[in-house]
């Protein structure tokens, strides 16, 4: 797929300049992170990066050490323990702790050795369940939240809050983004563990291949979700690095919504599937509609790329090139 770069006249009224500077990109092997690469080599800074297994950023000791080592001067927190329903529900305990250790690690930190400029990576379904639509920022802890994802939600929510914390109290420069839900190259198409496209086109091209007749979804079909391409939150989060100093949150998403069964039958005209889709009304549907107001980051001067349909063309593409191929054949002479 290919994607138009940002063009040079957006640097014009940027506020902060990534020329030149040390920018390390926190969980860079993931979804998000793999994107902010992509978008960051187009940029003339010079990118940091460690691997999991050289730094546990749950562990505060490492964390301060490598960071007083290698003095970045930006900083991204894409590094999050994520998923779906299931794994959210089945790993709770997980959700909650590592996200918080990341946030509390990196962000202290940073403050401490005096990092330029920090921005913390939120979520949509942070926010109360039963929002206001479209969902503003000025909604964040206005009430209860979704059962099915709280354990991540407090962790990230008290993250946004120690970021801004180090603002009020200190002047960071630490900035917040909130993200709508994600897919593209990168996604985990874990079946269990995956978020709903890449599980979707996952099920959906494994019932072609076996020839099955329907399909089971869970829930109604009915909640409706906003998606955006993840090079598109690449894309909008180095714009919000350089346009934007503030100490409010900001949302970033398509501005567009679909429902679960209109999401489905797109993603089976994707790949090809032409069974029954069957909705299993016994399990969770989550919030019923969950759709961002992305006013702010679009008076920023920000908008999105890609429309759905070429997105899970995009990504279903990312998920064959995954499959292993076929062994060769022998030929006899």
């Amino acid at each position: 797929m290919t994607r138009q770069p940002t063009p040079e006249s957006s640097r014009d009224n940027a506020i902060f300049s990534l020329d030149n500077k040390r920018v390390w990109v926190a969980g860079h092997r993931g979804m998000v992170g793999s994107a902010l690469m992509r978008r960051l080599r187009r940029e003339r800074c010079e990118l940091l990066t460690v691997a999991r297994g050289e730094l546990d950023l749950r562990r505060q000791a490492e964390v301060e050490h490598w960071m007083r080592e290698s003095q970045p001067q930006v900083v991204l927190i894409a590094a999050a323990t994520v998923g779906g329903i299931h794994a959210n529900r089945s790993r709770a305990d997980e959700f909650i702790y590592d996200n918080l250790a990341i946030a509390m690690n990196v962000v202290h930190t940073a403050a401490e050795i005096g990092v330029e400029k920090l921005l913390f990576l939120g979520s949509s379904c942070i926010y109360p369940k039963l929002c206001t639509q479209p969902m503003t920022e000025d909604q964040l802890l206005s009430g209860p939240l979704e059962p099915t994802n709280q354990w991540y939600a407090i962790a990230k929510l008290a993250g946004l809050m120690l970021a801004k914390a180090y603002r009020v109290r200190h002047g960071m420069d630490f900035v917040a983004a909130l993200p709508t839900n994600l897919y593209g190259p990168g996604d985990n198409f874990d079946l269990q563990q995956g978020h709903v496209i890449a599980a979707l086109l996952r099920k959906l091209h494994e019932a072609k291949v076996r020839g099955d007749r329907s399909v089971e979804i869970w829930g109604t079909g009915l909640p409706r979700r906003e998606f955006l391409h993840v090079d598109d939150l690449a894309d909008a989060l180095v714009y919000l690095l350089t346009h934007y100093s503030g100490e409010e949150p900001v949302n970033i998403g398509s501005g567009h919504e679909v429902s679960i069964a209109e999401l489905a039958s797109l993603a089976a005209e994707v790949v090809g599937y032409h069974g029954e889709l069957v909705y299993n009304t016994s399990m969770p549907d989550g919030p019923p509609r969950k759709l961002l107001d992305v006013t702010r980051m679009t008076e920023l001067g920000w908008r999105p790329r890609t429309p759905l349909f070429k997105g899970l063309q995009d990504a279903y593409a990312c998920y064959l090139s995954q499959l292993p191929r076929p062994a060769p054949i022998d030929m006899v002479a």
